[in-house]
């Protein structure tokens, strides 16, 4: 199923309106890439003194009632925020989302990339608001955002039994949870940069100039 939240949306309504219980709702702030392009953990990368991942945490708690680490939890382990380890380590953030899903207590789970610091509360609040059992953002050339999704919680069982099975691709995953019995709705999305990763070097530094 597809939804469009265009320019027209109106994220305002949304947010100002939003005196809910986030009890029913968790982030997961996935960790534990090779960071190859970047040449270090990207993670641990400190932006005015505060590691990466802890700052896409920040940006992912207001429409949260928890926010985790998943990851290594003797590398990640910080003063703030709770680390779960993978329980299929080195597989790739199919098994990430898995370990959130796995420890979760929330019927919602908001799932993200540990490298996007540009995600904004009104796009967040609209994955949660669109239902199903999982809700992706879907740009109009039919590329998909699957690293900062909501998973249900009763994808857990499926998720698992795919990766059991050799399945790694996120991608591949979400249509497999659709011939599954799962619902996935696509949300269209137009703002790129609310979804943009820090890869290289230059994104960070490029980062840095505009958040300075």
């Amino acid at each position: 199923m597809f939804l469009d939240l265009g320019e027209g949306w109106n994220h305002d309504v949304t947010i100002r309106g939003k005196l809910k219980d986030l009890s029913n709702r968790a982030g997961w702030v996935l960790t534990g890439g090779r960071s190859s392009r970047m040449g270090t953990d990207k993670a641990l990368l400190e932006i005015d003194g505060r590691p990466l991942m802890l700052r896409v945490a920040d940006r992912i708690s207001p429409v949260c009632g928890s926010v985790t680490i998943v990851g290594d939890p003797v590398r990640y382990a910080n003063p703030e925020l709770r680390v779960v380890p993978d329980s299929f380590p080195g597989q790739g953030p199919l098994a990430g989302i898995e370990a959130a899903l796995a420890a979760t207590s929330a019927e919602a789970n908001l799932i993200v990339a540990c490298d996007m610091p540009s995600l904004d509360a009104a796009t967040l609040e609209a994955l949660f608001e669109a239902g199903a059992d999982c809700a992706v953002p879907q740009y109009e050339d039919g590329k998909l955002e699957p690293l900062c999704a909501v998973y249900h919680r009763r994808c857990h069982s499926r998720v698992r039994e795919l990766l059991e099975t050799g399945v790694r691709k996120v991608t591949e995953a979400l249509r497999l949870l659709e011939t599954g019995g799962l619902e996935v709705r696509y949300l269209h999305m137009q703002a790129r940069a609310t979804f943009a990763n820090l890869n290289t070097p230059g994104d960070l530094a490029r980062y840095r100039e505009g958040h300075g």
